[in-house]
């Protein structure tokens, strides 16, 4: 059971009040870890936050609730300081907010839209990392965990800029892992394949596309939320001690057909 605990560990999960970012945290509490649930709506946040407590808090395990926007940096500056006023430490940060507000081909993609994938997708989740960076050199240690997507290793028609974000999230935590392994920090990106989350709703509810999906896939299912969660249970605690600057493909097999 050490392998897997997450006592005296301090977790912030942004994006984390439905989905994967939902059960990350509800499964970190559960292990005992000091989490921060957080997206742009306050009301959601506190509401997520007494379910976790009620139903998931276990072995010192606790929620708190910081509503942020991460495309605002002054936002993700109050995550990082009411966790550390509250806490004192940041061990885990799992940047796991996205956005995708286009699906379609590339050559009809808005700027705008681009704009908005790059600045939430990617320099969010660059700027995050690098505010509790500074705080995990200081204390030897911590682990980023970031929710990419396995839409980063192939081509998309439809999914173009959202997969253009996720490759380069990819890439910031092998960066990061070269950078920072030697102070003791590990840098790991999960790359989900088709999750059943409201986010990809429009990939999963069309029948004749999910029994195409379902085929394909050597599990012959599409993902749950506690799938993810469980990897990044895993990459938190003192099992993934030696496994950074890694793509953690949860996929049900999809990147190997």
């Amino acid at each position: 059971m050490e392998l897997f605990d997450l006592a005296g560990q301090v977790a912030i999960v942004t994006g984390s009040t439905k989905g994967i970012g939902k059960a990350i945290a509800a499964r970190m509490c559960q292990h005992g870890a000091k989490v921060v649930v957080s997206s742009r709506k306050a009301d959601m946040c506190e509401a997520v936050t007494a379910e976790i407590n009620k139903d998931y808090a276990a072995n010192g395990g606790e929620a708190i609730s910081i509503p942020a926007h991460v495309g605002v940096e002054e936002d993700l500056s109050r995550l990082v300081n009411g966790t550390l006023d509250k806490w004192g430490k940041i061990t885990t940060l799992v940047p796991n907010a996205a956005v995708n507000p286009y699906y379609g081909p590339s050559a009809e993609m808005p700027e705008s839209a681009l704009d908005k994938i790059l600045e939430i997708n990617v320099k969010g989740v660059f700027k995050l990392c690098h505010m509790v960076l500074p705080g995990m050199v200081e204390q030897g240690g911590g682990a980023i965990i970031i929710i990419a997507s396995n839409s980063g290793l192939k081509g998309s028609v439809e999914l173009c800029g959202y997969a253009i974000s996720k490759v380069a999230e990819h890439q910031i935590a092998r960066n990061l892992a070269v950078e920072f392994g030697p102070l003791g920090i590990r840098v790991n990106a999960i790359a989900p394949g088709l999750i059943k989350t409201d986010f990809a709703k429009t990939l999963w509810t069309n029948p004749k596309r999910l029994e195409r999906v379902e085929k394909l896939l050597p599990l012959r299912r599409i993902g749950d939320p506690d799938d993810i969660a469980g990897t990044a249970v895993f990459l938190a605690s003192p099992a993934a001690a030696f496994l950074t600057g890694q793509v953690v493909n949860v996929d049900g097999g999809n990147a190997i057909v």
